[in-house]
C-alpha cells in the first residue's frame, strides 16, 4: 500500500514480480515442513518436543540455503520467464532471503500445540512491524527504488531469525532435549505428500500471475497485484483456525477417539467463522472502490474490479478441509484433488486468453475453479465421515447471515451515496463502519445470529 504511492507502476511491477517468485518457489523449498510441527508435536512430550522442533527447524535452514542458492543461480533465466530484465537484479539481491527466512516457519504449530497462541500473536506483532519498518523506510528516506525494500528485507530476514529461533523455545525453557524416535524419514513420509499438495496450490496461484505478467505486461500487473487480494482478516482467521485445529484433530484420531468430536470442533469453529467474515465480505464488495482508492490511490482504480471478484471465493474458502482430511490420514487425496485442479487451471487458462482478450476473464475463471475445488473436498470428506454434505457446507445458515449483512449495508450504502454524500472518501468509509456494526447489532435478533457469543469470547480467551 505505501510502496505503491513511492514506487512508479514499472519499479512497483517488478517488486511484486520477486514476492510472485519467492511465494511459488517457497512452497517446493519448505517440503511442507511447517504442517509437521501440529501433527507431531501433539504425541511427544515437551523433552522430545524439543528434539522435534530442532530436528525440523535444522532442515528448514539447509533447504533455505539451497532456496537461496537456486534464485541466485537461475535469476536470469526466471527474468527472461517473465520477460522482465530488472528482475534478474532484483532476485540476486532478494537471493539471501529465503535462508534467513526458512528456519522461522512453524512458529503457529508449535504454539498452537501447547495452547499459548498468543505468543503467535506477539511474534507476528513484532516480525510484520519490524518487517514494514525496514522494508518501506528505505524507500521514503533513501530513494523511491525497490532495490532499498530488498536491501531492508536482508535486514530484518536476519533479525526475524534471531526472534524466531528465540520463540520456538519458549515452550521448551528449562526442559532437557530428549532424543525422540521420529526420525527424518518419518517426517518426510508425512510432509512429501503435502509439499506435493502444496506445490500443485500454488501453481494453481501461480498460474493467474503468470498469465497477467506473461500476456498484459508490468503496468496491468501492478493494478492486478494490488486488486485480486482477499480480504486480509479473512486468511487471518482462517489461517488461526486452521493452525488450532490441526493438533487436536491430530491428537483425536492418533487416540482413535469418536469421530464425532472432530465434526463438533469443525462446526464451532465454521461457525464462529463464517460470523466474522460474511459481515466483512458483504461491506467491502460495496464498497471495494473506496478501499482500493484509500489504500493505493485513484491510480490503481482498475484494481477494484480485481478486488471485487477475489471477494466472491471468500464466501466459500472460510470452510478450511485441510486439517480435516490431513487428520483422516487423506493427504494423498488432497494432493491428488490439487494437481487435478492445476492442471485444468493451466491448460484452460490458454483457452480462456484466447477467448476472451480480457484480464479480468483470469481473475473470475480463477475464483470459479477454486469453489469447484472447495465443493469436491467437501463432497469427499462428508462421504469419509459418513455424513451429508450441508454437514459441512450449512448452506441455510450461511445464506441467513449473508442476508442479514445485506439488509443492514444496503440502507447505509444508499443514503451515504446518493442521500447524505460525503466529500471524503475516508469519512464516508468510516461512518459507513460503524452505522453498519450498529446496525448489524441491533437486527441481530430478527436473523436469529448471536454476535456477541462470538465476539466476546475474543476479547478473554484465544480458544475455539
Amino acid at each position: 500500500m505505501i510502496l505503491s504511492r513511492y514506487l512508479g507502476k514499472e519499479d512497483y511491477g517488478t517488486y511484486r514480480q520477486i514476492l510472485y517468485v519467492y511465494n511459488t518457489l517457497l512452497i517446493i523449498f519448505s517440503a511442507g515442513l511447517p504442517k509437521v510441527f501440529s501433527y507431531y508435536l501433539p504425541r511427544y512430550d515437551l523433552a522430545m518436543g524439543k528434539d522435534v522442533v530442532f530436528k525440523i527447524t535444522k532442515v528448514l535452514f539447509y533447504s533455505g540455503a539451497i532456496f537461496s542458492i537456486f534464485l541466485f543461480t537461475f535469476s536470469g533465466a526466471i527474468s527472461n520467464i517473465l520477460k522482465n530484465p530488472q528482475l534478474a537484479l532484483g532476485l540476486k539481491w532478494f537471493s539471501p532471503i529465503p535462508m534467513f527466512l526458512l528456519p522461522s516457519l512453524g512458529i503457529e504449530g508449535i504454539f498452537s500445540t501447547y495452547n499459548r497462541t498468543k505468543y503467535v500473536a506477539f511474534y507476528n506483532i513484532i516480525t510484520r512491524s519490524l518487517l514494514l519498518l525496514f522494508v518501506v523506510l528505505p524507500v521514503i528516506v533513501i530513494s523511491t527504488n525497490y532495490i532499498y525494500a530488498i536491501y531492508g528485507w536482508i535486514i530484518i530476514s536476519f533479525i526475524s531469525l534471531i526472534i524466531a529461533l528465540f520463540f520456538k523455545n519458549i515452550p521448551f525453557k528449562g526442559i532437557k532435549s530428549v532424543q525422540s524416535h521420529l526420525s527424518l524419514k518419518d517426517v518426510f513420509q508425512y510432509s512429501i505428500p503435502i509439499a506435493y499438495a502444496s506445490i500443485a496450490g500454488i501453481a494453481i496461484k501461480a498460474a493467474d500471475q503468470f498469465f497477467i505478467s506473461r500476456y498484459y505486461g508490468t503496468t496491468i500487473f501492478a493494478e492486478f497485484s494490488n486488486g485480486f487480494f482477499e480480504i486480509p482478516f479473512v486468511g487471518m482467521i482462517t489461517g488461526a483456525t486452521s493452525a488450532v485445529l490441526m493438533p487436536k484433530f491430530s491428537k483425536i484420531n492418533y487416540d482413535k477417539a469418536d469421530k464425532s468430536e472432530i465434526i463438533t470442533l469443525w462446526s464451532n469453529a465454521l461457525k464462529k467463522s463464517v460470523v466474522l467474515i460474511y459481515p466483512m465480505v458483504i461491506f467491502c464488495l460495496f464498497y471495494s472502490k473506496i478501499i482500493i482508492n484509500i489504500l493505493f490511490t485513484d491510480a490503481y482504480a482498475n484494481s477494484s474490479k480485481y478486488f471485487t471478484t477475489a471477494m466472491i471465493l471468500n464466501f466459500f474458502n472460510v470452510i478450511i478441509f485441510a486439517p480435516l482430511l490431513f487428520s483422516l490420514g487423506k493427504s494423498k487425496f488432497y494432493a491428488q484433488l490439487f494437481f487435478g485442479t492445476a492442471i485444468c487451471k493451466w491448460l484452460l487458462g490458454f483457452l480462456i486468453i484466447a477467448l476472451f482478450h480480457n484480464p479480468i476473464s483470469i481473475a473470475i475463471f480463477s475464483v470459479l475453479v477454486s469453489i469447484i475445488t472447495t465443493f469436491i473436498a467437501l463432497s469427499y470428506s462428508s462421504k469419509l465421515i459418513g455424513v451429508s454434505f450441508l454437514t459441512l457446507f450449512p448452506i441455510r445458515k450461511l445464506i441467513i447471515i449473508s442476508l442479514h449483512s445485506l439488509f443492514s449495508i444496503l440502507p447505509i450504502f444508499i443514503i451515504l451515496k446518493f442521500l447524505i454524500p460525503l466529500n471524503s472518501l475516508v469519512y464516508e468509509i468510516l461512518i459507513a463502519i460503524i452505522c453498519y456494526l450498529f446496525f448489524l447489532y441491533i437486527t441481530a435478533k430478527l436473523f436469529r445470529i448471536d454476535y456477541k457469543s462470538v465476539f466476546l469470547p475474543l476479547l478473554i480467551s484465544t480458544k475455539i
